[in-house]
């Protein structure tokens, strides 16, 4: 059963649909790891700022709304706070007093069965290979204080559309844009553990392994 998304969501489908088709021929392997219902922290690589577009798609397809981390500035946009308010984002509030509220937001969406999807390097890769480097602890952070299934995945392609670093947009022909999901983590071991900064960067290692691991899978 498709998840609701309202009037705010099926805009953003009508741009976002479109836009992937046209520029993207997409492959997806392991869709039968991401649940049909109920909460969920999908973990991903980030090598493009095209990401979000596609990996949405990937999520709606799969008859789930996406929630995504989203600079609170833009809620400065009129018109576009109503659209990223109705389709539920979550704002992020970089070097803000309200910085924690960004996590705060992603707990009340997971708990509410919400998917939400994090890139946990927080921005885009400082690798110039594209491989994810320098990963927060947020993900362990929502990981560990929610019981929901933690799903990781990697996409590899967009960056040959639009490699973000050097503002190279290249979008005909159509790239291949691959993505692989994971099943989900088994983070037992560490649930019921002290929360301190040896342990949520041990998870955070332990999810963005696998991540790299199913990177190198489509990257061969």
């Amino acid at each position: 059963m498709r998840e609701r998304g309202g009037f705010w969501v099926g805009l953003f489908a009508s741009v976002f649909y479109p836009f992937t088709w046209a520029l993207t021929r997409r492959t997806v392997r392991g869709m039968q790891h991401m649940p049909v219902r109920g909460g969920a922290l999908l973990v991903l690589n980030h090598p493009s700022y095209i990401d979000p577009i596609v990996d949405a798609v990937f999520v709606h397809e799969h008859g789930r709304v996406p929630r995504f981390f989203t600079k609170h500035t833009l809620w400065n946009i009129p018109l576009l706070n109503r659209v990223l308010d109705g389709a539920g984002q979550i704002p992020v509030f970089r070097g803000t007093a309200q910085a924690g509220d960004s996590l705060r937001g992603a707990h009340d969406a997971l708990k509410a069965g919400k998917v939400v999807v994090i890139y946990p390097e927080g921005t885009l890769t400082k690798d110039s290979d594209g491989w994810p480097v320098d990963n927060r602890t947020g993900v362990a952070r929502l990981a560990l204080a929610n019981d929901v299934p933690v799903i990781p995945a990697a996409r590899w392609g967009t960056r040959e559309i639009f490699d973000s670093r050097r503002r190279r947009f290249r979008p005909f022909p159509r790239k291949p844009v691959n993505m692989v999901v994971g099943e989900p983590l088994d983070l037992s071991a560490y649930r019921g553990r002290e929360v301190d900064g040896e342990l949520l960067r041990e998870v955070t290692e332990v999810i963005m392994d696998r991540v790299r691991e199913l990177l190198k899978e489509l990257r061969a």
